[in-house]
């Protein structure tokens, strides 16, 4: 299961890649906003990165207009890695050196096209596993 979460800004391009998830036939929920009405972006993405968190959500997909202020709000959240990802090289290292479990954009910073490649390289790496990685990566959540 993946969760999604967007504030009005980022309400677009989440339907871009909620077409994306169900061509590829993946389980996702979507967390809100469920409109372009103005609201406050830290509530959706607490709400995914509680899920991810929680198991509920094995990976996390959250965008607002910069991808910035959705990502800190998220980051909040004990045992949660989220990464602002505007290309695809960025995606692919957060996930193979940070096991990174959300992936945060701008809507107003990629279009729909490179989003769903972001996404679909986030959902499709594999975390490496090295022992450098899972040593910083215990740092972090010291």
């Amino acid at each position: 299961m993946i969760g999604l979460g967007s504030d009005q800004a980022g309400y677009a391009l989440k339907q871009e890649i909620i077409q994306y998830l169900e061509k590829k036939g993946l389980e996702y929920k979507d967390y809100g906003s469920y409109d372009e009405q103005p609201c406050d972006y830290p509530v959706y993405g607490k709400k995914v990165a509680e899920a991810v968190a929680a198991g509920e959500c094995k990976k996390g997909i959250l965008i607002c207009g910069t991808g910035i202020g959705i990502s800190i709000s998220a980051n909040k959240v004990k045992g949660i890695r989220a990464a602002l990802c505007s290309d695809c090289f960025s995606a692919e290292a957060t996930r193979l050196h940070n096991d990174a479990n959300i992936v945060a954009m701008g809507a107003r910073v990629v279009g729909p096209g490179l989003a769903v490649k972001i996404v679909d390289t986030f959902l499709n790496t594999p975390f490496s596993g090295e022992e450098r990685h899972k040593r910083r990566i215990s740092l972090i959540e010291e």
